[in-house]
């Protein structure tokens, strides 16, 4: 491990140019394959994508734009829409309540455990009203939200069960892939995302072909065929450079993923003795660590002294939804498990190609931060 007093170098968040560095000869043959072949909307491209990744999730697969196009075409396939109440997560990126929002549906928000982040099923049972319609569970940060007791409340009631598997990719509930338990799921795929784009990109996934069809009909203008459009749909379509982008990567998604939890591994042992509180993984769930979220209570003084020190640490997320101004309406309720969470998290960088001496710098200055 590197010395308290050693040389400060630069450790940033993500880097996504060590990554393409790393596999550039395929990713420029992918482009250029496409450039050449004039098909740049939809095709084989996307139709590949979405095969391979169906059979990485176990559950088939429809490319869409954005990860926020595959929470709102997910939902709309459910038919949610205008007086629908939807139960989901304060305590995630505003993606997840906007895209219920867009539908004329609102966001219902319940508090979340303290120890995954992601929704308390107590809360979700205790929320439900004549007008829920669907559950939302966020799989938030990459380890997965407990979706057994989730699964037997919107059995029990009725209602649609659609994953935010946004920060997900390769995630495993009790031996099941996030993406593959839900009614249907979402996926982004966000340059920053473990499997990310060289732009927007996403995907719905699964296990019902009725609501997948309406998905792929949805993002296509509600086409049936070229000139016939069976309903008022949206200009959601996944271009064919991001699904040839996509498919290269996905290649390469587990061993990243393992390098991921390795350097979580090595996170975990060394900051344990500190104040700090490290991730949890429960049993029967593997946590891909999209981001490495500690808990620290004087978060920003941290938040400085590491960003002073050339480490690109960050906060995920430091204002809970019903706080935003976009929900003003929802400003008297309090979550206070989430509003807590939300004062005192830290992201630590975390990617693939981490080296050792940056890993050890890292651990380094957080140690040296709380011996002082």
């Amino acid at each position: 491990m590197t010395t308290r007093h050693s040389a400060q170098i630069s450790v940033p968040l993500v880097d996504l140019q060590r990554q393409y560095r790393d596999i550039q000869a395929e990713i420029d043959s992918a482009i250029r394959r496409v450039i050449e072949s004039g098909r740049f909307i939809l095709g084989p491209e996307v139709e590949s994508f979405e095969a391979d990744f169906g059979r990485y999730i176990g559950a088939p697969a429809v490319g869409v734009a954005s990860g926020t196009a595959a929470l709102q075409l997910a939902l709309a396939a459910c038919g949610v829409g205008p007086g629908d109440e939807v139960i989901t997560s304060p305590h995630t990126f505003i993606a997840t309540a906007e895209a219920i929002s867009l539908l004329g549906a609102r966001p219902v928000f319940v508090d979340i455990d303290p120890e995954t982040y992601t929704v308390d099923p107590q809360c979700v049972e205790d929320a439900i009203s004549q007008r829920t319609r669907a559950i939302v569970p966020v799989h938030l940060y990459g380890h997965p939200a407990d979706m057994d007791p989730l699964l037997e409340i919107a059995e029990r009631h009725g209602l649609w069960l659609v994953e935010d598997a946004a920060q997900a990719h390769g995630a495993e509930y009790r031996g099941r892939r996030c993406g593959a338990i839900g009614h249907l799921s979402a996926f982004s795929f966000f340059p920053g995302k473990n499997l990310g784009a060289y732009g927007d990109a996403g995907a719905v996934t699964g296990r019902s072909p009725e609501l997948l069809d309406r998905v792929r009909r949805l993002r296509d203008h509600g086409r049936v065929s070229k000139y016939v459009h069976q309903e008022v749909g949206y200009g959601e379509r996944l271009d064919s450079l991001q699904a040839a982008i996509l498919s290269v990567k996905l290649a390469h998604l587990e061993r990243w993923t393992e390098s991921r939890r390795r350097i979580a591994a090595r996170y975990s042992d060394n900051l344990g003795s500190t104040t700090l509180s490290t991730p949890s993984e429960r049993p029967g769930a593997r946590h891909v660590y999209h981001l490495y979220v500690i808990r620290v209570p004087e978060r920003d003084r941290l938040l400085r002294a590491l960003v002073e020190t050339g480490i690109g640490a960050g906060v995920h997320y430091p204002v809970p939804l019903h706080r935003q101004p976009a929900y003003s309406d929802l400003a008297g309720l309090s979550f206070p498990r989430a509003e807590r969470a939300a004062a005192e998290v830290l992201s630590l960088p975390i990617y693939p190609e981490m080296e050792e001496a940056e890993i050890d710098y890292v651990i380094d200055q957080v140690t040296s931060h709380f011996a002082q």
